[in-house]
């Protein structure tokens, strides 16, 4: 027999049991609204699949239910001129979109099936939207909400060794390795995810209308530069040991365990030295001007095989 304690039906039982039907119907309510009102909902991106006919639809996941976004609706903006000329529109939006992958996307519903519960969105109604509002309306000191200097957050939607690109507020922007931190930074996949949501600083605005915005922003001038106070711990030839963040037309890029950026230009141990290997560094000068240590690299202490 269970215990009886434990047995007992309480008040609030009822609101206990909600069924998955009912948790469904809840969201599809509040989808249905959105689709009145132009809502922008936001959603995950989670797998592109090409239509019998040939078109390609970007499917979004807003919690569990799916919806389809015709790629033409993602807004994915590719310069066409000769030192642009990469092949057929279609396979370069798809394949920029793969990249994007577990991004998180805005979108607002164009159409529904109440029957199927089936959903079509847009992504590029819902970026112009928002660009309306961050970027041309003005408050009432006549000040828009996003402009130089200020620091806002972005989304992270695709990342590569060198570069992350964001969406700031309805519009994309490449961020390149050089602007994400002060720290020598060999692979930005290391430190930035998709999906990750990041501080960013508006380096520069030009905004015309909804169609032609174009942001600059970076990330190091948030995060700070620790570089330059550690360089005081930093003493000419002393020994310090550091992680090979890069190569580079042999120059090796140190990160120093100290927390400073480090260049050596050659290398005592025979062996090949490699990205992420754990060096021991000899400084051979400071370099006040570009806050690096200049050295030597006298012998690899683990290799990263």
């Amino acid at each position: 027999m269970p215990n009886e304690m434990n047995n007992i039906l309480t008040l609030d039982a009822d609101s206990n049991i909600e069924t998955q039907q009912s948790k469904e119907d809840l969201i599809w309510h509040e989808i249905t609204n959105a689709y009145r009102t132009r809502r922008i909902l936001t959603g995950t991106l989670g797998g592109i699949e090409r239509l019998e006919g040939g078109a390609t639809i970007a499917i979004i996941y807003y919690k569990n239910f799916r919806v389809v976004i015709p790629i033409t609706e993602m807004m994915i903006h590719l310069i066409e001129d000769e030192a642009h000329n990469y092949g057929e529109i279609s396979l370069r939006q798809n394949k920029i979109v793969n990249t994007m992958l577990g991004c998180e996307i805005d979108f607002i519903i164009k159409g529904l099936d109440s029957k199927t519960r089936s959903i079509a969105a847009s992504r590029k109604d819902a970026m112009l939207k928002k660009r309306q509002i961050f970027y041309l309306d003005q408050d009432v000191s006549g000040n828009h909400k996003i402009y130089e200097d200020r620091v806002v957050q972005a989304r992270v939607i695709a990342v590569a060794a060198k570069v992350v690109r964001v969406e700031i507020f309805g519009v994309e922007t490449s961020i390149p390795a050089r602007d994400l931190s002060f720290d020598w930074l060999g692979d930005a996949n290391e430190r930035f995810h998709v999906g990750d949501h990041i501080l960013v600083r508006i380096l520069d605005v030009q905004a015309e209308d909804p169609e032609h915005i174009s942001v600059k922003a970076d990330v190091k001038s948030v995060e700070g530069n620790t570089s330059k106070a550690n360089m005081a711990l930093c003493k000419v030839q002393g020994k310090y040991a550091g992680t090979v963040e890069d190569i580079h037309k042999g120059t090796v890029f140190v990160r120093l365990s100290i927390g400073v950026n480090a260049i050596a230009h050659s290398c005592y141990d025979n062996r090949q030295v490699g990205k992420k290997d754990t060096v021991s560094f000899v400084v051979t000068h400071i370099d006040e001007e570009r806050n690096v240590a200049v050295g030597i690299i006298t012998r690899i202490i683990k290799q990263n095989l």
